[in-house]
């Protein structure tokens, strides 16, 4: 019984801010969970002490229901100790309210001693599974070779290159092959920056556009896992490649060099010892050629056997908005991106440099729409995708007004959107106007 009470006793107190980077770590939550205040106080985030699939399938409604409830939230759930054994526990969360503005989280903690961790874990949810495989591949950002493949073929037909009698097929190995290699390149990367300590340092936003997928931090894949599956995915895009070779006829090995350039960006992107990104714009430069000109002209190749530098110009609005994605999602891990030595164009310019040059990708990419009009490489009809010229200029306002500042993550997940909604506009364009 005396254990009992003084395990009543010890009642762990942590805050953090709206990031869940801990601020404040009282002497009972180092006995608790076994660090150090000096070891996690501006260093770790509050989702180091709780599962995976907690973090994914519950945290964020434990969070609203504290911020929508002055007495907070309580509930019985699973942590993890330094050492990484479990244990169940009694949690409290309420929101931090300073002169009326929400400025972070206080939870407070208290192991249920005679209760296993088994029996207070909350459960995880298909959805949850489903995020969780969403979280490690990064599959949001697989649009950006969706749209240029897709684009490809509708422009292929359009100017009369690709006939009418294509193979499906073909196109499916295509897709196939063109999705295998994104996601080798977005594990891959995550992978790199992970071994190579970037990551770790990275302490800003906590969003999946920052950071990486932050798959390995939760627990949710090992990083051997990890790089077998980087690996898993390529050998699966080079499986397509063979298969779209027996499709073609006498220079069929020339797809080859398409898939050697998307293999090699995919791995030395973040890999050892060419790491490009942190070579002061080549990594830039490579995104843009892989996810445009390269992709459209590769498509096009795998689809007909023919090399068309055409093709290759209709990729370039889609490589150019796709760097955008990159440059953008560069600005929250700046400063960690600059400790860790990746030293891409965002650390070299800095932030308010940077948002200046966000602004002058997306002139480039619409500009480069209306010259490949002029010179007619797509009809009149793909400029409809010029309507999304608009919501591209009000992203680059917010982005140059709070390059650093949290409201950017909407500027984030609005250039995915852009990327996306004008690829989708101009083949709506090429097809049916």
């Amino acid at each position: 019984m005396s254990e009992l009470s003084e395990a009543d006793k010890i009642v762990s107190v942590i805050t953090c801010d709206l990031e869940g980077r801990i601020e404040t770590f009282n002497k009972n939550a180092e006995k608790l969970f076994g660090y150090s205040a000096d070891e996690v106080i501006g260093k770790k985030r509050v989702s180091l002490f709780s599962p995976g699939m907690v973090v994914l399938g519950h945290v964020a409604n434990w969070l609203k229901e504290a911020r929508n409830n002055k007495e907070g939230h309580s509930t019985k759930t699973t942590f993890i100790r330094k050492d990484g054994s479990k244990f169940a526990a009694q949690f409290k969360v309420t929101a931090t309210i300073i002169k009326g503005k929400h400025v972070g989280y206080c939870g407070r903690t208290k192991e249920l001693v005679n209760v296993s961790p088994e029996e207070t874990m909350p459960e995880t949810s298909l959805l949850t599974r489903f995020i969780s495989i969403v979280a490690i591949t990064r599959l949001p950002f697989l649009s950006a070779t969706w749209i240029p493949i897709i684009a490809s073929l509708v422009w292929g037909i359009n100017q009369e290159i690709t006939g009418m009698d294509w193979s499906w097929s073909t196109f499916i190995f295509i897709f196939l092959g063109g999705s295998f290699l994104h996601l080798a390149a977005n594990t891959y990367n995550d992978y790199f920056d992970w071994t190579s300590g970037t990551d770790q340092i990275n302490n800003d936003y906590f969003l999946q556009l920052s950071g990486g997928s932050r798959a390995i931090e939760l627990g949710l894949i090992s990083e051997k896992q990890l790089f077998r599956l980087a690996t898993s995915f390529l050998a699966l895009s080079g499986i397509m490649g063979i298969a779209i070779m027996a499709t073609l006829g006498d220079n069929k090995f020339e797809l080859f060099y398409y898939g050697l350039a998307g293999a090699f960006s995919a791995y030395f992107y973040t890999g050892y010892p060419l790491r490009l990104v942190a070579r002061k714009g080549i990594g830039e430069l490579l995104i843009g050629l892989n996810y445009g000109p390269l992709m459209t002209m590769g498509t096009v190749f795998a689809m007909t056997g023919i090399h068309n530098w055409d093709a290759f110009l209709f990729g370039i609005p889609l490589g150019i908005l796709t760097t955008a994605i990159l440059w953008i999602n560069q600005f929250p891990d700046r400063a960690s991106d600059e400790i860790a030595g990746k030293h891409h164009l965002v650390v070299v310019l800095g932030l308010e440099r940077a948002s200046w040059g966000y602004l002058l990708l997306m002139i480039s990419a619409f500009s480069s729409i209306y010259i490949l009009n002029v010179y007619n490489i797509i009809p009149e009809s793909a400029l409809l995708s010029m309507l999304a010229l608009p919501f591209a200029l009000y992203f680059s306002y917010l982005v140059i007004t709070s390059y650093n500042a949290r409201e950017l993550a909407v500027a984030n997940w609005g250039t995915i959107g852009i990327h996306s909604v004008t690829g989708i506009l101009m083949i709506f364009g090429l097809e049916y106007l």
